[in-house]
């Protein structure tokens, strides 16, 4: 930070990093005003211009290194995504002792206790707010708003992607295929969706927010992981018919045997909040001791929600620096080398209610055949539905919920019911999220 205040340079200028060029254009002025010092953008690195934003004011290079070594810049906004080259700039940012912004989660969830701990030994910040849910200030409340907490859960909505296919789907009763080629082209989902999808993006995600909830280091493959893709529209037909709605969840709790990281598909109950966030919006719901149960809603990606996020991390930086604020908080919420690992749950240990849906032979004794098989892995039926056969169909459709009982003991059950002779394809299954105690 010089007399004149601190200088920022961006590298990336894709839909996050045109946001707060954009931003910087239109609230300059404003952003100095609640800084309470010269916070000025003035160095932008990226490979080619972009027509959303104006770049007049600026020092443009194509190389985004140049950014990092310019003896003017004091903080360092890495938003070109990727965890190869992101790295390597992020560490030369803070090995030329400039401090960072990112909203780069797949290089937190893979580098960031590295990153962590070499910023906290140079001194400088790494914030990341952006890197989460995007303009919800999720990451500023559990590591400093609740930091008196302890924190014993963290459910959300947390890829918007995948969150507007299902709503779509429901809605519409649109396939997969469908509702993804919508989704592509209206900018929602990547010409390669597979990480929204197969939800390794939310994985990422969880990760982070796990490590400041609970005090451990950064896992990226802490998280059991399902996606989307196996959601057909009837399950969404029948959840509803149950009174559920089916979401992609990001699950992170502190259980007495360890942590259980969970992202997949899941029924929710339709009175319940979180079941009625829609579209592409996210929500993150926080389980803390002293607060109860926190709730938060907002749009989870975009081009200004994102950058949003990102100039309230320079502005709280800005603060910092200056001194107005004192200290900067630890950037995972307690230093790095106070992390301590947790042993991670398997889910088949993991129980819950569970969702089936099978299509069996219309004919007696089938479905005594099929409860005598769950009867048997110790699995009670909670609730059933059977469709009645369509015109001179063979088979009929069969929907169940169990009640809590085991990923293991569901696993064997389902092996054993998809040899009978009776059935038509697979098992489907998906677990219930009813937000009770385990």
């Amino acid at each position: 930070m010089t007399a004149d205040g601190l200088r920022i340079g961006i590298c990336g200028l894709g839909t996050v990093g045109s946001g707060v060029v954009n931003i910087f254009n239109s609230h300059g002025g404003l952003i100095r005003q609640r800084c309470g010092v010269d916070l000025r953008l003035t160095h932008i690195g990226a490979r080619r211009d972009n027509p959303d934003c104006d770049l007049a004011s600026y020092r443009v290079s194509r190389d985004i290194f140049e950014v990092v070594r310019d003896p003017d810049v004091d903080i360092v906004v890495e938003l070109i995504g990727g965890t190869t080259v992101a790295r390597q700039l992020v560490m030369e940012a803070l090995e030329q002792g400039k401090h960072v912004v990112t909203a780069n989660k797949a290089l937190l969830a893979e580098h960031g206790n590295e990153l962590a701990a070499m910023a906290e030994q140079r001194g400088r910040a790494l914030r990341f707010e952006a890197a989460v849910a995007g303009g919800i200030p999720v990451i500023k409340t559990l590591r400093e708003s609740l930091a008196a907490n302890v924190v014993s859960g963290v459910v959300g909505i947390i890829n918007g992607t995948g969150n507007f296919i299902l709503t779509e789907m429901a809605s519409a009763g649109r396939s997969f295929e469908d509702v993804l080629a919508e989704a592509q082209a209206l900018g929602y989902a990547e010409a390669d969706p597979t990480f929204d999808v197969d939800g390794t993006d939310a994985a990422h995600k969880l990760v982070i927010l796990s490590s400041l909830a609970f005090g451990v280091p950064l896992d990226k493959d802490g998280p059991f992981t399902e996606g989307i893709d196996r959601v057909a529209p009837e399950d969404l037909e029948f959840a509803r018919e149950l009174g559920y709605r089916i979401k992609h969840l990001g699950i992170a709790r502190r259980q007495q045997a360890g942590l259980d990281l969970r992202v997949h598909p899941a029924l929710v109950p339709e009175h319940r909040q979180l079941s009625q966030v829609d579209g592409v919006l996210n929500a993150v719901m926080i389980e803390a001791d002293a607060v109860g149960e926190l709730m938060l809603t907002g749009p989870g990606a975009g081009s200004l929600p994102t950058a949003s996020a990102v100039c309230g991390d320079l502005v709280d930086l800005g603060r910092t620096l200056a001194g107005i604020t004192g200290d900067p908080v630890p950037i995972l919420g307690i230093p790095t080398a106070d992390l301590t690992a947790q042993p991670l749950l398997s889910p088949d240990a993991v129980t819950c209610p569970w969702y089936l849906r099978l299509v069996a032979s219309d004919r007696p004794g089938v479905m005594a055949e099929i409860t005598r098989l769950l009867g048997d892995s110790g699995i009670s039926i909670e609730s059933l539905i059977q469709r009645p056969p369509q015109g001179d169909a063979s088979h009929v459709s069969v929907v169940m919920l169990t009640d809590r009982v085991s990923g293991g003991q569901i696993g064997s059950a389902v092996a054993e019911i998809e040899m009978l002779s009776a059935l038509k394809g697979g098992v489907t299954t998906l677990r219930v999220e009813n937000f009770e105690e385990a």
